[in-house]
């Protein structure tokens, strides 16, 4: 009797399987394709970054939806911002056709907050604009993204720009580290503090082996 609940319960469960819709094959193929190349980004594999992002936008393209292909750009404008790049150019070519809530998250990585309906942004973004900090935000790339946001609005403090240098440095993100210990020293530099630029150029140079 046993034996036969458990294959009752089973055959139970696979009916319920079968008749949930399976998401579509370019979905599946577009989410690991951009995670692909949110990983090769971050470490500093160009060449390995592109070619994911490309096969991204191809089963993105497949829909023949114009939104969908500028939320797959829209995530390559997030990375690249993490890493402070803020070039952007395919999701620029496709603005006229993205939502309402993709032109203002655009808005905000390129630093343009003014008049920025916040409401359109992801939730732990609005909290960024409120309050010009990093506070609350932690999944690691979400802050990294708000931190170059801050950045490129001219509103970033010492505090976060150590934020971001640590949150790429615990996460083994290269590009990214290169980039915050590059506006580190920068700072250090233009405040005359000498020991803090040998400091961080030698991170630099640790970091930027292969």
């Amino acid at each position: 009797m046993m034996t036969r609940s458990l294959i009752a319960a089973a055959l139970i469960v696979l009916s319920g399987c079968a008749s949930k819709p399976q998401p579509p094959a370019w979905e599946g193929d577009a989410k690991s394709s951009l995670d692909g190349y949110t990983d090769d980004f971050l470490r500093g594999d160009s060449g390995a970054a592109d070619a994911e992002f490309a096969r991204a936008r191809r089963a993105s393209a497949s829909t023949g939806r114009f939104d969908i292909v500028a939320q797959a750009e829209l995530v390559r404008c997030g990375v690249k911002a993490a890493a402070l790049d803020y070039e952007c150019p395919g999701f620029a070519a496709l603005a006229n056709e993205s939502t309402p809530a993709q032109r203002a998250y655009a808005a905000y990585l390129d630093g343009r907050w003014q008049g920025l309906d916040v409401n359109l942004l992801p939730e732990q973004h609005r909290a960024v604009v409120a309050s010009g900090s990093l506070a609350g935000v932690a999944d690691p790339l979400a802050r990294l993204v708000a931190a170059g946001a801050l950045l490129k609005a001219g509103r970033i403090t010492p505090a976060d720009i150590g934020a971001a240098v640590d949150t790429a440095s615990s996460q083994g993100w290269r590009r990214p580290l290169l980039a915050w210990l590059g506006v580190q020293e920068q700072r250090a530099r233009a405040a005359g503090d000498t020991a803090s630029v040998e400091r961080i150029r030698r991170r630099i140079e640790l970091a930027a082996q292969r």
